[in-house]
């Protein structure tokens, strides 16, 4: 097939949102920006088990500078934090909120990414719900919708590369000590 984007290393050729609906909730100017300035991200319904990937996403954003705060009223700690049942109890800032719970979940969650006043909600792979994504943005968050944040950060941080998966960032720069964007 040669170089270049076409079917096998098109990243946005398992997403079932329309072109429209990529270029609202999948921005990757705003995508780039969110993972650059954020600082403290509330992951709700991180899991304990090391093997879920919610906690995989979660131990690699910790390892790459930023604050993950659990959320899970089942759990009191994971990944050396401690857990918050909702996003409401959490007495700090919360930059964005990554969601790994069902889609049927996602209206309430949003209701709370609101009223704390977080600057985004981000919904992982396969969780969309573009209403309540649409409401985020209405008041004025940030909605990712149907992304990986481990996935994008590595994509902009210049590590996916590495992995083999086109990321469709050309550049000539080596990845930085830190995690690409300047924290640590």
């Amino acid at each position: 097939m040669g170089f270049g984007p076409g079917a096998v290393c098109d990243i946005r050729l398992n997403t079932v949102l329309t072109e429209e609906q990529r270029e609202r909730y999948q921005n990757a100017r705003q995508i780039r920006d969110l993972l650059a300035d954020a600082r403290t991200i509330a992951v709700v319904g991180l899991s304990p088990e090391k093997t879920k990937a919610s906690n995989m996403v979660a131990s690699y954003l910790q390892d790459e500078g930023y604050r993950v705060i659990p959320v899970n009223p089942k759990v009191s700690e994971i990944l050396g934090e401690r857990c918050y049942p909702d996003l409401s109890s959490i007495p700090e800032r919360v930059d964005v909120v990554d969601v790994f719970r069902a889609p049927s979940a996602v209206p309430g969650i949003v209701d709370e990414a609101i009223a704390i006043r977080a600057l985004a909600v981000w919904m992982q792979l396969r969780i969309i719900d573009l209403t309540s994504a649409e409401r985020a943005v209405q008041a004025g968050l940030i909605a990712i919708v149907d992304k990986c944040m481990k996935m994008e950060h590595g994509r902009f941080g210049g590590a996916l590369h590495f992995a083999g998966m086109n990321t469709e960032v050309i550049t000539a720069q080596r990845r930085k000590a830190s995690n690409g964007f300047g924290k640590r």
